[in-house]
């Protein structure tokens, strides 16, 4: 629990320091994707704060490309 308060403090203090000069130079674009990465981390922090383990990107991959790999080799033969 005390990490994810941490995590959310150390969150809004990056957005305390960033989205001010992003809104006065009106960076749309750029506001949005600081936004999606934020609550990316922030989420992923929180995950791991609360002890949980988060899988492995490889491992979607992996399957992704064997799938692909199996519907594609009865074409190819």
């Amino acid at each position: 629990m005390l990490n994810s308060i941490g995590v959310l403090l150390i969150a809004a203090a990056i957005v305390w320091f960033e989205v001010p000069s992003l809104l006065d130079k009106k960076h749309k674009k750029e506001l949005i994707a600081f936004s999606v990465f934020l609550t990316i981390g922030v989420v992923l922090g929180m995950v791991l704060g609360f002890g949980k383990s988060i899988p492995n990107p490889m491992d979607l991959l992996t399957f992704l490309f064997t799938l692909l790999t199996n519907l594609m080799a009865p074409l190819l033969k």
